[in-house]
């Protein structure tokens, strides 16, 4: 999994190991898992998210699994009927509150 990430070009290859670390930190019991060709990430063994580029713009994303179940004002819809996607652009500051407010609103629906 980590060549996937290493493969990226710069700045996006810093962006995701940033997101892949902060996302691997929110709680222990979030662990990776390569799916679909893709980099995953589960909670107690429930894939709730994983970080992909957008085919077009090569712009990273979270790909919020249960988005649809999320109220968070940068998670977008687009032609997905379950999953919202989370739009990152590496070339400006990561605002580290908004996604604290998006993991704790995503992992809220895992937790008991």
């Amino acid at each position: 999994m980590d060549r996937y990430f290493l493969e990226q070009e710069e700045p996006v290859r810093s962006c995701m190991l940033f997101l892949r670390e902060y996302i691997l930190g929110k709680d222990p019991a979030i662990t990776e898992a390569w799916k679909y060709r893709m980099p995953f990430f589960c909670f107690r063994g429930k894939m709730f998210c994983y970080l992909w580029t957008d085919r077009k713009t090569s712009l990273p994303y979270i790909g919020v699994v249960e988005g649809k179940r999320v109220d968070h004002p940068g998670l977008l819809l687009e032609k997905r009927a379950r999953m919202r996607i989370f739009p990152v652009d590496p070339r400006k500051d990561l605002v580290v509150e908004d996604l604290d407010i998006l993991f704790d609103k995503i992992l809220a629906l895992y937790r008991p």
